[in-house]
């Protein structure tokens, strides 16, 4: 997530394609363009169909299962994704999820691509690509980061095969699809997603954190929760930090911040120490997950990326990125901005530690989540889809934690607003229109900045969700919900997780995420609940049909 700028998940991705002999059930699946087939299966005889065709997909080699995990929800379910693939290549963004009761298949939800031709056999090299990547980003790239190839679907409707490699450059946490023929850009898009001691928090307020003694030193390593939690203090080094999350080096217990007596005074470690175990207690709590790849992947937080008092003399680039920003770097690191030093203010606001909102780190958090489940793709629907996400579980794990209020450390629907003084935020839940960002579909940013508003838009499933909890009329529309109410709001929190977790594949729209998180109301509550019925109610109210 990129706060402060309009503003996802790493991993490099093989994409591919299916024939255009391959027959698909006429009744479960929406056409949604001439060259691709969005599903949302879920009637008996639709998930009958889409069943018998991938089997037939998985034999003839377009379907290949990524696996199948236990439900964390419903004892007897199962969910398989299942990843698109054109002549032994896979394709980027299609893919199915396949949910089963029993080992009978319960519903479908994903998208297909048609009609691809693309010759699979590239003239350059992963090295060539890494290589152009390199000269234009000026980035030195790790052997772990190298491209991989893939067949890349085009928004003018037709395929390349590309090598996709994701950098992080000066200003930037960007993803490549350079072009396996002709080694020109094809796609580019920003990607920006033990002992008990006490500290203060940036707020000044106390808590405890779980830390390890070595050599003498307290460090903020917490070996208590199944997952390693590090918290490293690069102490300004922005080549270190950059270094790091280009896979050219490692860091260890030198960088890792550390406390002589264990009554820790850096309030920005304290907080993203803190915060990232509230975070892991909550999913696991609420969802019975076992951290951001539900295996204990390690969560690794970077505070003082740059020095504070340098802000003034950096780049822009920079200061947007490292001083005024929090943003997700994939396999499980986090890194929060520094803000500015008291008195200072950009917008009319002074600027905390990032790490100071409980909201921000279970929100970059999340982008982990998304990375390991759906991975929704950080462009257009789906990346709204992603950011809208994150916003959700940040809002909840505030509300998990934090009394209901205005002002400091108080659980509410805005975003980001423990950052600034006097308070403020970024986003708004509850009206997103305040912060000028749509409520409705019908409102929805439909141009090519922010990835084409993946934080704008995301207002629209973000005020679906807080209707499903609180109830009201969405002030566009002027429609009514029925919510659950707020001493109910565990049930629309465990929905929308399960939806946008379990059910969406890595392209999906708006209209996906609502017969996802429907089918999840009716898995956790029954058809005809009041849960399913304030789900569908909000989702209509924001336009989604």
């Amino acid at each position: 997530m990129r706060f402060v700028r309009r503003l996802a998940r790493p991993a490099l991705i093989v994409v591919a394609a299916l024939s255009a002999a391959i027959l698909f059930p006429a009744h479960p699946s929406a056409q949604a363009g001439s060259d691709r087939r969005a599903v949302a299966a879920s009637d008996a005889r639709d998930v009958r169909a889409w069943d018998t065709q991938i089997t037939r997909m998985l034999r003839g080699g377009q379907l290949r299962s990524r696996g199948e995990e236990a439900d964390l929800q419903l004892e007897g379910r199962s969910h398989e994704r299942l990843d698109q693939y054109h002549n032994g290549v896979k394709v980027f963004g299609g893919e199915l999820v396949r949910q089963a009761d029993g080992g009978q298949a319960v519903s479908v939800f994903g998208l297909l691509y048609t009609g691809i031709g693309v010759d699979v056999e590239p003239a350059l090299s992963p090295r060539d690509a890494a290589a152009i990547v390199a000269g234009m980003t000026g980035a030195t790239i790790g052997p772990e980061l190298a491209p991989e190839l893939v067949v890349l679907p085009t928004d003018a409707g037709g395929y390349v095969l590309a090598y996709r490699l994701r950098v992080l450059t000066a200003d930037d946490l960007t993803v490549f699809f350079i072009d396996a023929a002709t080694g020109g850009v094809a796609l580019r898009y920003s990607d920006l997603q033990t002992t008990i001691g006490t500290g203060q928090g940036v707020q000044n307020d106390t808590k405890k954190i779980s830390t390890t003694v070595r050599n003498g030193a307290y460090l903020a390593i917490d070996l208590m929760r199944p997952p390693a939690i590090y918290t490293y203090d690069l102490k300004g080094n922005l080549a270190r930090t950059q270094f790091y999350l280009n896979g050219l080096v490692t860091l260890n217990d030198s960088d890792v911040a550390a406390d002589a007596d264990n009554q820790w005074t850096d309030t920005a470690a304290v907080d993203a120490h803190a915060y990232a175990g509230w975070t892991y207690d909550y999913l696991y709590k609420r969802f019975n997950r076992q951290g951001l790849d539900n295996r204990n992947l390690t969560m690794t937080s970077i505070v003082h990326p740059v020095k504070r008092e340098d802000w003034a003399s950096v780049p822009s680039s920079v200061l947007n990125l490292y001083y005024l920003n929090a943003f997700y770097a994939g396999r499980g690191i986090m890194v929060y901005g520094e803000g500015l030093p008291p008195g200072v203010t950009v917008s009319g606001r002074q600027w905390n530690y990032f790490s100071g909102a409980l909201d921000v780190v279970a929100h970059e958090l999340a982008h982990g989540v998304t990375d390991y489940t759906s991975d929704l793709i950080y462009r257009n629907e789906s990346g709204a889809l992603n950011e809208a996400f994150s916003d959700i579980i940040g809002t909840s794990v505030e509300y998990f934690y934090q009394q209901a209020g205005a002002g400091y450390l108080k659980a509410d629907y805005l975003l980001g607003e423990d950052l600034t003084a006097p308070s403020g935020a970024f986003r708004s839940m509850a009206n997103p229109q305040a912060y000028d960002d749509p409520d409705h579909y019908s409102k929805r940013y439909t141009g090519t900045a922010d990835n084409g508003g993946v934080h704008s838009n995301s207002g629209i499933a973000n005020n679906a969700f807080y209707l499903a909890i609180e109830g009201g009329a969405n002030r566009t529309s002027g429609l009514p919900v029925q919510g659950v109410g707020a001493a109910n709001r565990e049930k629309i929190e465990k929905v929308f997780y399960r939806g946008f977790t379990q059910f969406l594949p890595a392209n999906a729209t708006f209209s996906m995420a609502r017969a996802a998180t429907l089918q999840a109301a009716r898995d956790l509550y029954g058809t005809g609940s009041d849960v399913e019925r304030a789900v569908e109610q909000a989702w209509t109210a924001v336009g989604v049909i």
